[in-house]
């Protein structure tokens, strides 16, 4: 009696079992949100370039919000990922001064400063570079500094979320690395 009671009890653990597993493989197969399927690893592209950054500005989007880095020339160069973000020339961390649940790191392959070595930018190491009031995904955009050619941004998003990381040419002369983050999975 106890082996057919135990014989029973494990038949009905094993349906259980094989039952999750088809449902599991419904939810994978299930379309991704909006149609993204970017991930979350590291992205990277490109060469260094002498062209600075002049600009840094943000968007809200119906399935991701974006930032755009803007250059006085062409450039295409970069590095993007989750992780520690440290400012350049110093490593001091910038996370406890980044809102957001998980930090992009943004390393930009051009510098946020002229051929005379003048700031191309109007925020200093430590800033906060947009206002993202009202933003589902971005928390803030803090300015790392910019050295030996390349510049550092920390990125706060409310949590680990797929993005992605694409140049475009212009307006005229310049061009822009576009880093776009999605509301969700």
């Amino acid at each position: 009696m106890r082996i057919r009671s135990a014989l029973t009890a494990l038949a009905v653990v094993l349906a259980g079992l094989v039952a999750g597993a088809g449902n599991g493989a419904a939810a994978t197969s299930a379309s991704p949100y909006c149609g993204l399927t970017w991930g979350s690893a590291e992205k990277s592209a490109g060469t260094l370039s002498s062209a600075p950054l002049v600009d840094v500005r943000t968007g809200r989007h119906d399935c991701y919000d974006r930032v755009v880095f803007e250059f006085a020339g062409p450039v295409d160069g970069y590095t993007v990922g989750y992780g520690e973000t440290w400012t350049e020339g110093e490593g001091l961390a910038l996370s406890p001064y980044t809102a957001g649940g998980a930090l992009l790191r943004v390393s930009l392959r051009a510098p946020a400063y002229d051929d005379s070595h003048v700031g191309t930018v109007p925020y200093r190491v430590g800033e906060h570079a947009a206002n993202l009031l009202r933003y589902s995904t971005l928390r803030d955009v803090v300015f790392g500094g910019s050295f030996e050619g390349y510049s550092t941004f920390a990125v706060g998003v409310r949590a680990r979320l797929p993005f992605r990381t694409f140049v475009l040419a212009g307006p005229g002369a310049h061009s822009r690395v576009v880093l776009d983050v999605a509301h969700q999975w």
